[in-house]
């Protein structure tokens, strides 16, 4: 009997520590979910509407003078053509979506 609770129990230690990991990568998610149909997969902008609205590649040297903090405040609030994802997405969201899209330029 106390084998079979000391199983139960580490079972659920397991799938609460998988549900963490599986959470901290969120960011690569919303990436795909909300950002990736116009900056691209690899963020290159090479999707028909990254194209159509000239999204400038995450390797374009204006993209890469921007702090982390400047893409965390334009998505957040929004620039031209991209749109504020504030009130959309959460903050914690909008940091892993931006950690995802500066990781696509390394």
């Amino acid at each position: 009997m106390r084998k079979s609770i000391r199983s139960h129990v580490a079972l659920a230690t397991i799938l609460s520590v998988a549900g963490v990991v599986s959470f901290a990568q969120s960011g690569e998610a919303t990436y795909k979910s909300k950002c990736a149909m116009c900056h691209g997969a690899t963020g290159m902008a090479d999707t028909g509407a990254g194209k159509s609205m000239k999204i400038k590649p995450v390797n374009d040297p204006d993209v890469k003078k921007m702090s982390r903090d400047d893409l965390i405040a334009l998505t957040t609030n929004g620039k031209g053509k991209m749109p504020a994802f504030k009130g959309k997405l959460t903050d914690d969201q909008i940091k892993g979506a931006v950690d995802q899209y500066i990781s696509l330029g390394k």
